[in-house]
């Protein structure tokens, strides 16, 4: 950021702090209804960020309690997607197997093949326009598409 003197440090921690907050996003408008349809069929449903964000409360600003039954967070847990013990760590909070998970994301690389490294299934989430990328897993456009994957 530049600057020099003893407030520096105290900024940069401030703005740092700040941006995690979960007032600064908003969830896609498909996302509560895929929630809502994926729990109603009794699948849990874990969440896994490269992330500094505290997931429990960024849960309680979205009103996702009841629908998370992992929620793992790099900073948390010290390694980032795709390094497979942060996928362990969400099987094992949420009880699975990873054969019998799927992992959406939108990162082939740290989602998807990070946690097909693992043995779980991967879905591609492209929501960008254009053309679908040519890879060897599903690929969706929005929460909508995967029901039917389950």
């Amino acid at each position: 950021m530049g600057g020099e003197g003893p407030q520096v440090d105290a900024c940069a921690q401030e703005i740092y702090a700040e941006w995690a907050g979960s007032h600064h996003f908003e969830l896609y408008d498909d996302v509560p209804a895929a929630l809502r349809e994926i729990a109603g069929r009794g699948i849990r449903i874990g969440l896994i960020s490269n992330s500094h964000r505290c997931l429990a409360s960024f849960g309680r600003h979205f009103e996702l309690e009841g629908f998370i039954s992992a929620a793992v967070s790099s900073s948390e847990h010290g390694y980032m997607k795709p390094h497979p013990s942060i996928f362990e760590a969400a099987l094992t909070q949420a009880g699975v197997e990873a054969r019998a998970s799927l992992m959406v994301g939108d990162s082939l690389t740290h989602d998807v093949h990070g946690a097909c490294a693992v043995g779980m299934r991967g879905v591609l989430l492209h929501r960008h326009e254009g053309p679908l990328p040519d890879v060897d897993v599903p690929v969706i456009r929005n929460l909508t598409d995967l029901p039917p994957l389950l």
